[in-house]
């Protein structure tokens, strides 16, 4: 990682009360996203439901989801701060320190949305805190690059593309963007990082990150069942997982958070014929020849600096 990186990331950092509309009203009758990706949508639940059931419904979904981002960028603080001191040249620690600042600024973003327009939060799902556990209680640096940069951050900015090609709230729109600038950069961080390292290390080494890849790929795929949100509003809890489960919303948006992840497996030679046949089984091996996610994300953050400095400047205009 050479210097300008890290100078680089330093130029990218936003200040939210600056670049965020705060004083927004947030309509929490509205959904957050189409009504076809509701994880009931379409089922027999979901149509007997009144108009206020389904808006307490949706509202209690986006408040589920944004909580996990929420505990997904507590983690990614305390991993990034640990990270800072695992890593061994001076170039790189300084770039782990500018993550630092991004991840804090990420929690903050996401707690005051939570907390000052939703007005509550949901504790995290214990598929992501089982992942999480893993990353931050194993010493070794490549491990945590791999579990956060790649794994958690990965399908994060999946998940973040997602809600801002689709939320017509406005603020929840802006703060995603600038999120997922720097997720961008963190992911790029990471995939430069790993991609060279393991085509060297012993066999036995790359079948326990593989081990590990598929294992965090498998928790992440399973947290998204929203048993919490069907627990609270007094849904029968196996069948509403059942039904998020199948659902083909749910099941596209599940499917298209590893649309980055798998290419950067293979990427840093960890998409061995053992790992194909378990990612054909999570039903997200057709991604194996996506788009080059290195070179992808480069392109990605570079507009969207572009983008944010134009902002700025007609801000100040």
């Amino acid at each position: 990682m050479c210097i300008r990186d890290s100078d680089k990331a330093v130029h990218a950092q936003w200040i939210a009360d600056d670049v965020l509309p705060w004083a927004t009203d947030v309509d929490l009758d509205k959904p957050m996203g189409p009504e076809q990706l509701m994880p009931l949508y379409g089922s027999d639940i979901w149509n007997r439901m009144t108009p206020a059931e389904r808006t307490q419904c949706n509202r209690e979904v986006s408040a589920w989801t944004l909580s996990q981002f929420l505990h997904g960028e507590q983690g990614a603080l305390l991993a990034a701060a640990q990270l800072v001191d695992s890593v061994h040249d001076l170039d790189s620690k300084l770039y782990g320190a500018t993550q630092v600042v991004d991840e804090a600024r990420h929690v903050d973003v996401y707690n005051r949305y939570l907390h000052q327009k939703i007005g509550f939060a949901y504790p995290v799902n214990p598929h992501l805190k089982t992942l999480l556990d893993m990353i931050l209680k194993d010493s070794r640096w490549d491990m945590k690059f791999l579990g956060m940069q790649i794994m958690v951050e990965g399908l994060a900015l999946a998940a973040f593309g997602m809600i801002r090609a689709n939320t017509p709230e406005p603020l929840l729109r802006d703060l995603t963007a600038y999120v997922m600038g720097d997720e961008a950069r963190h992911v790029a961080y990471g995939v430069l990082s790993l991609r060279d390292y393991y085509r060297d290390q012993p066999e036995a080494m790359r079948r326990e990150r593989e081990d590990f890849v598929y294992e965090a790929a498998r928790l992440m795929r399973d947290r998204f069942l929203f048993q919490e949100v069907w627990e609270k509003v007094g849904l029968p809890v196996q069948q509403c997982m059942d039904i998020a489960l199948h659902n083909q919303g749910q099941v596209m948006f599940r499917q298209l958070l590893f649309a980055k992840i798998v290419p950067a497996i293979k990427k840093m030679d960890l998409l061995s014929d053992r790992q194909r046949v378990r990612f054909a089984d999570l039903g997200i091996l057709q991604f194996e020849h996506a788009a080059d996610p290195f070179a992808e994300l480069e392109r990605e953050e570079a507009a969207r600096r572009a983008a944010n400095t134009a902002a700025a400047a007609q801000a100040r205009a």
